[in-house]
């Protein structure tokens, strides 16, 4: 019963969100924005259980690609919403809360994520954390894609080759990926439930599960987006904060919270590669498929997503964290300097437009939130080449990680 409690209060916090996208019911912003929410997160931890389940069944290749899909589902459904609409409507602010909820999903999970697993694993052990020999793929390929990320700023445009350009990336990682050997997944709690049940109840139980899940997620990543930027009127709250933070803790909470789990249980290489292989897909899988759905939706796939200097500041910000995240990642370890390093850097880089507003301090190139973000991009940078210059024989090895895969057989 201990097991199958988790899985019947997820199952339950979806609820309210369904009935309320079923029955039609149209409630205040903030209450509606909370139980959407709520059934998001919900359904996130359910989809989170098949995954781990389905491992057993699925053949190695498929599961690497299907199931890495299907566990960031919660937060593709609230970009793409965002993404579609912009395409319907593009003289609206829907474009800007697409590159909110990509820009800030991706920071959340290197500045908060992957530093809290460093910090947890420190404090537990006295150790640094340290990833798998064949974890170099994950940090190239991430490498690989945050280098070509920065002609997104520097053109202006986030047009349909680049959507090509990340999801070839993320094929090319697949296929390599998909040569390591096979290995016995360890179950817990719901997921161990379900995968102790004779093959036929699992894999019906796990279906049911995926089927449910989706459904839920899709049904309320409207109602959840709409009523979020709602939400922000309402309070006088920037509505681009409010997605570009908000959105994504709900739709990758669960998540995180597993990573956590296995840190506290001694398996911080675990943890940590689950978060940065989510990284990956985010940074490959979420950003190619922007360009495909505006064109979709628009009907025209020679016109790329329109980006402002805003938007192309925060593309470049998010850009130059993950440079830094990978010089630091390089040697294969995450210690308890470089995770304060990340965790000072984004708290920074989220605070100081309060700061400088507070203190009435102006930026000569730029004032506010942009001028303050222009400012810790400089940072980034400047602290990758210093980095990489002082690891430059572990970057350089990162070349391996490609060969190395390619070996396994």
């Amino acid at each position: 019963m201990r097991k199958a409690l988790p899985l019947i209060l997820a199952a339950l916090i979806t609820l309210p969100g369904l009935w309320l996208k079923l029955s039609g019911v149209h409630l205040p912003p903030p209450p509606a924005a909370l139980l959407s929410g709520m059934a998001i997160l919900g359904a996130s931890f359910l989809l989170l259980w098949a995954c781990d389940v389905a491992q057993m069944d699925i053949p190695q290749t498929l599961a690497l690609a299907v199931v890495a899909l299907i566990a960031v589902l919660p937060e593709y459904a609230v970009d793409m919403y965002f993404t579609w609409q912009a395409g319907k409507h593009p003289e609206s602010d829907y474009a800007h809360y697409a590159i909110a909820n990509m820009t800030g999903a991706n920071r959340l999970l290197i500045g908060v994520a992957w530093t809290s697993i460093g910090a947890i694993h420190w404090f537990k052990t006295r150790r640094r954390v340290t990833l798998d020999l064949e974890q170099r793929t994950e940090v190239l390929f991430l490498g690989l894609a945050t280098a070509y990320a920065f002609f997104i700023p520097i053109k202006g445009t986030l047009a349909w080759y680049d959507g090509i350009v990340f999801l070839a990336l993320y094929g090319w990682y697949i296929r390599l990926a998909s040569q390591r050997p096979c290995q016995e997944c360890e179950l817990e709690g719901p997921a161990e439930l379900i995968g102790a049940l004779p093959r036929s109840r699992r894999r019906a139980a796990t279906i049911g599960l995926f089927l449910f899940a989706a459904g839920v997620i899709l049904a309320s990543a409207e109602l959840f987006s709409e009523n979020l930027v709602a939400t922000g009127k309402v309070y006088g709250i920037n509505e681009f904060l409010l997605v570009q933070w908000l959105a994504p803790i709900a739709s990758e909470a669960p998540e995180f919270i597993v990573a956590i789990m296995f840190v506290l249980r001694g398996q911080a290489a675990t943890a940590m590669g689950s978060l940065l292989s989510s990284k990956l897909n985010q940074w490959t899988l979420l950003v190619g498929m922007i360009p495909a759905v505006y064109g979709m939706a628009s009907g025209n796939f020679e016109h790329p997503l329109p980006l402002g200097p805003y938007q192309l500041h925060e593309i470049f910000l998010t850009a130059a964290q993950s440079l830094l995240a990978v010089a630091l990642l390089a040697s294969l370890t995450l210690g308890p300097g470089a995770a304060l390093l990340l965790f000072c850097m984004f708290t920074g880089q989220l605070m100081s437009p309060y700061v400088l507003e507070g203190l009435n301090i102006s930026l000569p190139w730029g004032n506010g939130t942009d001028g303050a973000h222009q400012l810790f991009s400089a940072g980034y940078v400047a602290l990758f080449l210093t980095i990489a210059w002082l690891k430059r024989r572990d970057v350089w090895a990162l070349r391996l990680g490609a060969s190395v895969e390619q070996r396994i057989i």
